[in-house]
């Protein structure tokens, strides 16, 4: 699953909220597939009901099972992933989404080890690098530098430069 919104806040009294989509837009959302909001560690399923778009990256959403200011207070600022297959868009194979590699185990390719997870990234032009580990450590991002990137385990293997961490 890749992240694709963020829940910004609620919106009236009876469950809608305001969400903020990132690296897709609201109109690629097949509403006839679940998204998905952490719980505990796990993934809730979710339906959208009603989405209506504000602007090119925001959309006003009723999910199933949020009915009231309560419940849409409680996953405001939570964020919202998808299964890529269920967008409905063409993905650009030969171009990483920086917003999907958030979350991501790092392993370096001479040892092995995982170094950390990607917290963020700065998205340089010629140059986007990612934040990883607990100290949140600034690596480049070059397809150089690319070793093996694992959807399925959301992993990714790289080379690392001496002395970076």
């Amino acid at each position: 699953m890749i992240q694709i919104a963020q829940v910004l806040k609620s919106n009236g009294a009876d469950g809608e909220v305001l969400m903020g989509f990132r690296g897709v837009a609201p109109d690629e959302m097949n509403l006839q597939e679940p998204v998905f909001i952490y719980f505990d560690g796990l993934p809730v399923p979710f339906f959208i009901e009603k989405l209506t778009p504000r602007g090119v990256s925001k959309a006003l959403c009723r999910l199933t099972g949020i009915h009231s200011l309560a419940d849409a207070e409680e996953i405001a600022g939570a964020a919202v992933y998808a299964d890529p297959s269920t967008l409905d868009r063409e993905e650009d194979e030969e171009e990483l989404d920086l917003d999907a590699l958030v979350g991501w185990t790092v392993y370096r390719a001479d040892t092995k080890e995982a170094v950390g997870t990607v917290s963020g990234y700065e998205d340089i032009p010629g140059n986007p690098c990612l934040y990883i580990g607990p100290a949140a450590v600034l690596v480049p991002l070059h397809e150089d530098l690319i070793v093996d990137i694992d959807e399925d385990s959301r992993s990714l293997t790289l080379v690392i430069p001496e002395g970076l961490l």
